[in-house]
């Protein structure tokens, strides 16, 4: 029997290790933590004859190598292991290539992006959705793609996935949408999209892609593949490269026909998505723009790309029209928690960059008390100082890049922050400020990743949601005093207690 090695006990892990299994693999699964949950999914998996070794790593010794190594998202791709094992020729692929493999008699889109690509996948999918069609959101979102597989072989899948996944897949599957992160295209070699997407394009996660260079040409592959191509026309850096680098995809744009990149495509004109599916064909109006509930230019943007992706796939008006009215929104982006004493607290936890901060920081009421703060990663964060400056009453700054940022804004002249720390104090003190700077909005928009205090932003999201809701139900922690400094500064400092 040939060997299988999955890396990662996530759910992407687990999904591959029981399709490998069901395909007749021999398993094995490693991952280098070590927690109660990972015991019970070690317990559950060894009933299904799969092999799980935790708090260890691949090692790749001995004669009885595995002759395939199926890689989770989060796994780097270049870590020593990985490149010995492409080295000795076993074959290594990610978990998104599995499921490709296994799904590729089906159409697929495949939503790629800095940012926007979570909101846009999940409002394609529940287009799709609305046109009776069985279109799951997998990937970077909802299902793992290897559940989807696993679903097309005879098992349902227990969907363990958020909003816009569904609830458990169903067999006969007619379109599978996937979120695709720079991660996944990596390890993807033949990922093949009928529709490829691309939100936007910033610098990020340029600690594991080291250069703008290497992540662009990562994000440009999934396009390539695909068979039609839609493009974010609105963002600085894919509408710089335009025809020239992309000349046959459609473009969108929010300002209207006249910033349309080329000759067809989509963009909103007196209130309304317009399609120009060709040079020659007349312009048709699809839907209404206020027909979204999602506030800001950017949720534009994503409905522009929506809409584009569901014309090409044939979708009628109507289907589009009803999901688009429907369409709750995204869980930790921009999502509104609560009204407390007309004060609205609302979870931007998704916003892990400066560039996803300052779009969240511009799409709310002003002034906003902000939380920010976590993880820092690199990246050009003047754009979103300068949000700061015009947007914000105060900051709160939260995490291990509390004293950079407090650093940052004294830089540009901006003195009306606190370090608070936690989230415990933030939330209790932004209602505290919302109340003396009649502000009508608390964000939390942290334009970091949250490793340094939460496993990732949906935990950091859901403490935040959590800790609002209790206020708002009556419940109040213990006062948060702050120093008063002299001349007038709001600067501040809660040590922990």
């Amino acid at each position: 029997m040939s060997k299988a090695h999955v890396v990662g006990l996530g759910k992407s892990g687990v999904a591959a290790a029981r399709l490998l299994k069901r395909e007749g693999w021999e398993v094995e699964l490693s991952d280098g933590n070590t927690s109660k949950t990972l015991l019970e999914q070690q317990q559950e998996l060894a009933a299904e004859q799969i092999t799980v070794k935790l708090g260890q790593s691949l090692e790749l010794n001995g004669a009885n190598l595995p002759q395939l190594i199926v890689v989770s998202p989060g796994v780097p791709w270049d870590i020593p292991v990985l490149v010995e094992a492409r080295q000795l020729g076993i074959e290594t692929i990610g978990e998104m290539e599995l499921a490709w493999r296994n799904l590729r008699s089906l159409p697929w889109v495949g939503i790629t992006g800095t940012n926007g690509k979570t909101t846009t996948t999940a409002l394609i999918a529940a287009i799709f959705q609305a046109a009776e069609l069985n279109a799951p959101a997998c990937g970077n979102i909802g299902y793992a793609a290897c559940e989807v597989a696993l679903s097309q072989r005879g098992r349902g899948a227990e969907g363990q996935g958020g909003r816009g996944a569904g609830t458990a897949i169903q067999n006969h599957v007619d379109w599978v949408i996937a979120e695709v992160s720079s991660y996944q295209i990596e390890s993807s070699s033949s990922l093949a999209p009928r529709i490829g997407v691309w939100t936007t394009f910033t610098p990020d996660h340029l600690s594991r892609h080291q250069t703008l260079e290497n992540y662009y040409n990562i994000k440009a592959k999934l396009l390539r593949q695909s068979e039609l191509q839609v493009f974010n026309g609105d963002d600085a850096y894919l509408s710089q490269l335009g025809l020239s680098a992309w000349p046959d995809a459609y473009w969108t744009s929010v300002r209207g026909k006249d910033f349309l990149i080329s000759e067809k495509g989509f963009y909103i004109e007196d209130g309304w998505v317009v399609e120009k599916l060709t040079a020659t064909s007349a312009p048709e109006p699809i839907v209404k723009v206020s027909s979204l509930r999602m506030v800001g230019e950017h949720n534009q943007q994503n409905l522009l790309m929506a809409v584009a992706t569901a014309r090409l796939a044939g979708i009628n008006r109507d289907a589009i029209a009803l999901a688009v009215r429907e369409f709750p929104g995204v869980a930790h982006r921009l999502e509104h928690i609560c009204t407390w004493e007309g004060i609205d607290f609302i979870n931007d936890s998704k916003a892990t960059n400066y560039d996803a901060a300052e779009v969240g920081l511009a799409s709310v009421n002003s002034p906003a008390i902000l939380i920010a703060g976590g993880e820092a990663k690199a990246g050009d964060d003047t754009a979103w100082l300068a949000q700061i400056q015009t947007k914000a009453a105060a900051v709160l700054l939260i995490g291990s890049a509390a004293p950079a940022f407090a650093k940052r804004l004294r830089e540009v002249g901006y003195r009306t922050y606190h370090i608070v720390e936690t989230m415990e104090r933030a939330v209790p003190k932004s209602a505290e400020l919302a109340k003396q700077y009649q502000a009508p909005v608390v964000l939390l928009s942290p334009a970091c990743a949250s490793f340094d205090q939460y496993p990732n932003f949906e935990v950091r999201g859901d403490r935040f949601r959590h800790l609002c809701l209790a206020w708002a139900g009556g419940w109040k922690p213990a006062r948060v005093e702050l120093p008063e400094l002299e001349n007038s500064s709001q600067e501040s400092i809660v040590q922990s207690r």
